[in-house]
């Protein structure tokens, strides 16, 4: 180890340490760029070099790899390919290793043949995704410095021979991969890695392989099918959970997730908002004279000109070939919603209030109430409480109980203490004016709201103020088309947040002999849809209460007691 500070001295505020800027030059020096009649030194365009800082950033004090796991999702023709390509190379043999900081103060690496033999492996689940990274990188070496400037390297057809370990890839046998130690692992396309064809458990054996030893993995998928099941999808979901709070350990989850999509607003009959709309998902690799994802922008005359042709590929989203979801994935890597979605995320983002007058104690509201309990088998629906202004139709959750997907959501129960205290602190603190409650596996709970809070209630039954079943079908129906209606002309708003948003984008429409209702993607699905329930409630409780039209509070009776005689 080098002799030097025990920590981290920054040049300037803010700086982090990493040993991308020791990467980045090493990838230049040794590599060469694949398609090229003649050498041309490999330089990364600005995002990619951003990507490299970022994926081998340290933790100052300890010099641990701060990243465990990284994705970076582009369109298609980004360059994904060659980028991991020499991610893969530099991993076996560059210094990506801490060894210690400098007199400076300074990160210092060292290769892994300094600590273990290294193995890298590019994992697909076929062979033919295999040859989309392998092929460049054969050329990246046969072409390179590093051919000559590390004797024993082999770049052969199936694996390429380091002077200390290999560089192989793999395909979906999980099986046979168990028990490996990579240092470093490339997912390829995992948008195309399900459960139907092994995807979902290679990833699984990859990132605990990579886990024994301190190695990494990198994803690099395009936009996935939403509702596929597929590895993408599921990292896009846990990074969604750690920005939403979800996961409480974000800091410390070790992911970097790099995605970048087309605007919403890109209009698909008009062609200057496609090229538009292509230049910000492309950013540095498109060709243009400066880029739209920097500021200032990137120039050729500092960085590399991109290579993607825009115009192009706008034509080829005008071509009658081209469906709108394949356009939308591949060229604008934007997961584009399953027709049956109950909302498309454009449709609920419409309905995002951003300019609502706080809600006060004197505000009518209603609430909308869905409960589970504890399944033997599978993952435990959520427990959901959501409530609406009636005034505007601002809704927002009051609470949301998930299980958690650590090892302490085994044998979770919803926790009904909490969740009774929740209520009464929220009924004691607003103008509750109606409160539909579904009482499936809630039925005594139902029962002590009625007869708690029955009373005060403008709306329901008189003797069943509270409860409202979502199993007749034929009233659910009704009440959804409503809710639906109303997010869509905007009648009903939305604060954006991330848990209600989840369910309401995770619900499915079915048909039934009665009409539309919606369910989960598949019956197992731990992708949650219980708080969009709970809305429909709410919005119903509140389309009752509009009916009735005096939402004053209703004076409590008073009891007069005797006169005492005397």
């Amino acid at each position: 180890m080098p002799v030097g500070v025990k920590r981290f001295k920054p040049a300037y505020p803010g700086e982090v340490p990493t040993l991308g800027h020791d990467v980045l030059d090493w990838m230049t020096d040794m590599l060469a760029t694949p398609d090229r009649e003649e050498y041309v030194p490999f330089v990364l365009t600005r995002e990619m070099a951003e990507f490299i800082l970022n994926f081998y950033r340290l933790d100052p004090v300890t010099g641990r790899r701060v990243v465990r796991r990284g994705v970076i999702s582009r369109p298609k023709g980004w360059g994904k390919s060659p980028f991991l390509s020499a991610i893969a190379i530099a991993e076996g043999l560059a210094p990506v290793v801490f060894d210690g900081w400098d007199a400076d103060g300074r990160p210092v690496g060292k290769p892994w043949s300094r600590v273990r033999t290294p193995l890298v492996h590019l994992l697909a689940v076929s062979e033919s995704q295999t040859a989309n990274a392998w092929v460049p990188m054969l050329e990246m070496i046969r072409q390179g410095p590093v051919f000559d400037e590390y004797p024993g390297i082999e770049p052969m057809d199936t694996r390429i021979n380091l002077p200390s370990g290999r560089i192989e890839f793999r395909t979906s046998n999980a099986t046979s991969a168990e028990g490996n130690k990579p240092v470093f692992q490339v997912l390829d396309q995992t948008e195309s890695w399900t459960p139907s064809n092994g995807g979902v458990r290679l990833a699984a054996v990859a990132r605990r392989n990579a886990g024994k030893i301190g190695g990494t993995t990198i994803e690099a998928p395009n936009a996935f099918e939403p509702g596929a099941g597929s590895v993408a999808e599921a990292s896009a979901q846990y990074w969604s959970d750690i920005q939403s709070g979800k996961i409480k350990d974000g800091d410390s989850a070790g992911l970097l997730y790099d995605h970048r999509e087309w605007p919403e607003s890109t209009d698909l009959e008009s062609a200057e908002s496609i090229v538009a709309g292509l230049a910000h998902a492309y950013g540095d690799s498109a060709n243009l004279d400066a880029c739209v994802v920097h500021d200032p922008p990137c120039t050729p005359d500092v960085w590399p000109r991109g290579w993607v042709d825009l115009n192009r590929i706008q034509a080829e989203i005008w071509d009658p070939a081209t469906l709108v979801s394949d356009a939308s994935r591949f060229y604008g890597n934007k997961a584009h919603a399953d027709a049956d979605a109950f909302m498309q995320e454009h449709e609920w983002n419409a309905a995002l209030s951003t300019d609502h007058e706080p809600v006060t104690e004197k505000d009518a509201v209603v609430l909308g109430f869905d409960g589970s309990r504890h399944r033997k088998k599978g993952v435990t629906d959520a427990t959901a409480l959501v409530a609406m202004r009636v005034s505007d139709g601002l809704a927002w959750p009051v609470g949301v109980w998930e299980q958690p997907d650590t090892a302490a959501g085994r044998d979770w129960e919803p926790p009904e203490a909490e969740i009774e205290q929740t209520l009464h602190e929220f009924m004691e603190s607003h103008h509750v004016v109606g409160f539909y409650a579904d009482p499936t596996l809630w039925e005594s709970n139902v029962a002590g709201w009625e007869a708690k809070y029955g009373a005060r209630l403008k709306v329901g039954l008189k003797s069943h103020p509270i409860a409202w079943r979502t199993s007749q079908v034929r009233r659910t129906v009704v009440a959804l088309e409503t809710l639906r209606n109303g997010l869509l002309d905007g009648t009903v708003r939305h604060v954006g947040n991330a848990a209600l948003t989840r369910h309401v984008l995770n619900a499915r429409l079915r048909q039934t002999r009665h009409g539309l209702l919606i369910y989960k993607e598949f019956p197992d699905s731990p992708r949650k849809i219980d708080a969009a329930y709970c809305l429909m409630l709410a919005n119903q409780a509140r389309v009752d209460a509009l009916a009735v039209g005096d939402l004053d509070p209703i004076p409590m009776r008073r009891v007069y007691a005797p006169r005492r005689i005397r």
